[in-house]
């Protein structure tokens, strides 16, 4: 049977929706109160519209003492979310609804367990540069040299291989409209800054910042020109 691409469309195109979905993007889950007044409306036609997004599989539910919490129910939902994100007409308020953390959401976050913003497509270029990573069409490939830079990194491509998910994957990031690597060595390479202090998680949200010691690591170890500005 042919995938029901209309009823999972219909599910997002509701501005209401829309904008809960939007809601959840941008982090931790959410209380269905919050949910509607993210999208401007009664607590009642939040009931119906969030009902209609698990009924998609779209959201996960959970309850939390008197409070019922909702999220994005995997990554397949904030993949779809951000290739509707990079085709829709940019607005003033952008993708963030009520505009908070916008700033820090496009300079680094995480998109699902992997690098993206402008931090992300920094780090994507840097890899090319160096000829870890190849262009391979619309995909990333790692080069020859590129398995034993990473390998120093303390990543191994190989281990990285034998696994199901696959190896790269060019992300289209939202915020810059141009791929991020994403895949196994995308979350890897995420793992290993986090895991080094390179980079720490802002509270409630899906940015990331880069710590003092990841900022002179990158500078340093690297070699990338941290003071550049695209």
């Amino acid at each position: 049977m042919d995938p029901d691409i209309a009823s999972v469309a219909t599910a997002v195109g509701e501005p209401s929706r829309a904008a809960m979905l939007v809601a959840l993007l941008e982090g931790p889950p959410l209380a269905a109160w919050e949910l509607a007044r993210r999208a401007g409306v009664s607590a009642q036609t939040a009931s119906s519209h969030l009902a209609r997004l698990v009924e998609a599989r779209l959201l996960t539910s959970r309850t939390q003492g008197r409070q019922r919490l909702f999220q994005l129910a995997g990554p397949e939902v904030v993949t779809l979310l951000e290739a509707l994100a990079v085709l829709a007409p940019r607005t003033p308020a952008h993708l963030v609804t009520d505009g908070r953390g916008a700033t820090a959401l496009r300079e680094a976050r995480t998109c699902y367990d992997h690098l993206a913003g402008r931090l992300g497509i920094r780090v994507t270029d840097f890899l090319l540069e160096r000829a870890v990573l190849k262009r391979q069409g619309d995909a990333f490939q790692v080069t020859r040299a590129g398995d034993g830079w990473l390998r120093d990194f303390g990543i191994s491509v190989e281990g990285l291989r034998s696994g199901r998910r696959p190896l790269t994957r060019a992300c289209l990031d939202w915020s810059e409209r141009r791929p991020h690597l994403a895949g196994a060595l995308g979350a890897a390479l995420t793992g290993q800054f986090f895991d080094r202090g390179w980079l720490t998680r802002l509270r409630g949200t899906r940015a990331v910042r880069l710590t003092e010691r990841g900022r002179a690591a990158l500078s340093g170890e690297w070699g990338m020109d941290m003071d550049a500005r695209d």
